[in-house]
């Protein structure tokens, strides 16, 4: 069974009027934290789970892992709250690490204003080949999991208008985003060796292609998500990208090709996602033309159910699916509690009860 494991970054807030805290260093200064680690910018954490095989022991990870990031957050005067961009306005301050300074100085804005929090899923492969088979494979799948997770719809104090502005936000790096086919691995690494060497990325950490092989861990780790509001919608992500890894690393066994679909159609639908989420049309994996979002998602849990049945994930990943669709993502719960009172402070205060319950 493929090990699975998941990072999630979480914003440092105001108790009391929602607005972002740098207080990222004091809250590391004490012991315990070996399952935290620093961001770009100092109002924000990651935590990471361990690699796990069962679902049960990765939700339980995740709310462990929630819970301890936001009692840390309380010991220092501030909230821990999974959004995955601030609803009020923000001016982020700087991580002071030496490779965060030169991001700074190298991308200006863009580094200044990436206040945004995601979610990415690991998911075990075998060798290099195999791994970027997966990605090949799994490109037309990604922009589903954008709408799941979307999260972001406010940004510095207005509407965005947009169900993930975070990805919108974030594909202004200059190697984020959809891919071509690679073929092989030793076309992957090649690419990336090119990218290196124009010397506009710092370094391999800074290759943010929506799938890639992960620098550190024998994974393919997808990084289209949005952190996700509700813990529940974080395991149902993992359970997908691991099925879906299973799924392709199947086809490639078997010989079956990867959709030859080119990398802007593939940009279109992570754009309509992150625009529409949940409540429009997004491009359907398969004929790459408009389908009802409700549609598409049921499609890809259909396309990994055999995966997922051999996983015992299929049960889970079924009553997670639909208590999903049922009350909505994180999009949803943000902009009804906004309608409420007109507070994007009641947004923040209201999300942050929800990112420890369940």
């Amino acid at each position: 069974m493929r090990l699975v494991g998941v990072e999630e970054e979480l914003l440092l807030v105001d108790p009391g009027t929602g607005t972002v805290k740098a207080v990222a260093g004091q809250v590391l200064a004490h012991r315990g934290n070996d399952a935290l680690q620093a961001e770009l910018q100092r109002e924000q954490l990651e935590f990471a789970t361990r690699p796990c095989t069962r679902l049960e022991e990765l939700a339980k990870q995740i709310r462990e892992g929630r819970t301890h990031l936001a009692q840390k957050a309380r010991s220092v005067g501030a909230e821990a709250v999974a959004l995955a961009t601030s609803p009020l306005p923000a001016d982020p301050t700087l991580t002071l690490t030496p490779r965060y300074r030169r991001m700074a100085e190298a991308f200006g804005l863009t580094a200044h204003e990436q206040l945004t929090c995601g979610c990415h899923i690991h998911v075990e492969v075998g060798s290099t080949d195999e791994g970027v088979a997966v990605i090949d494979r799994i490109r037309p799948w990604l922009a589903p999991l954008i709408a799941l997770s979307g999260n972001s719809p406010f940004w510095r104090g207005r509407d965005s208008s947009y169900a993930s502005y975070r990805y919108q936000a974030w594909g202004r790096w200059p190697t984020a985003g959809p891919t071509e086919l690679f073929g092989s691995g030793a076309a992957y690494q090649s690419l990336v060796r090119a990218l290196l060497a124009t010397q506009t990325t710092l370094d391999e950490g800074m290759i943010y292609f929506d799938a890639r092989l992960s620098h550190r861990y024998p994974t393919v780790e997808v990084r289209v998500a949005d952190v996700c509001l509700y813990a529940d919608d974080t395991v149902l992500l993992a359970c997908l990208v691991r099925g879906l890894v299973e799924t392709a690393a199947r086809d490639w066994r078997a010989g079956r090709p990867p959709d030859p679909v080119p990398a802007p159609v593939l940009r279109l639908a992570a754009w309509r996602a992150s625009r529409s989420g949940l409540a429009g049309r997004l491009l359907h994996p398969r004929s790459h033309t408009p389908a009802p979002a409700a549609d598409v998602v049921r499609h890809l849990l259909r396309y990994v159910t055999p995966a997922l049945r051999d996983l015992g994930d299929l049960d889970p990943a079924e009553e997670l699916l639909s208590q999903l669709l049922c009350r909505g993502s994180g999009v949803q719960a943000q902009r009804a509690a906004y309608a409420e009172r007109g507070s994007l402070t009641d947004v923040v205060l209201t999300a942050i009860d929800r990112t420890t319950s369940w």
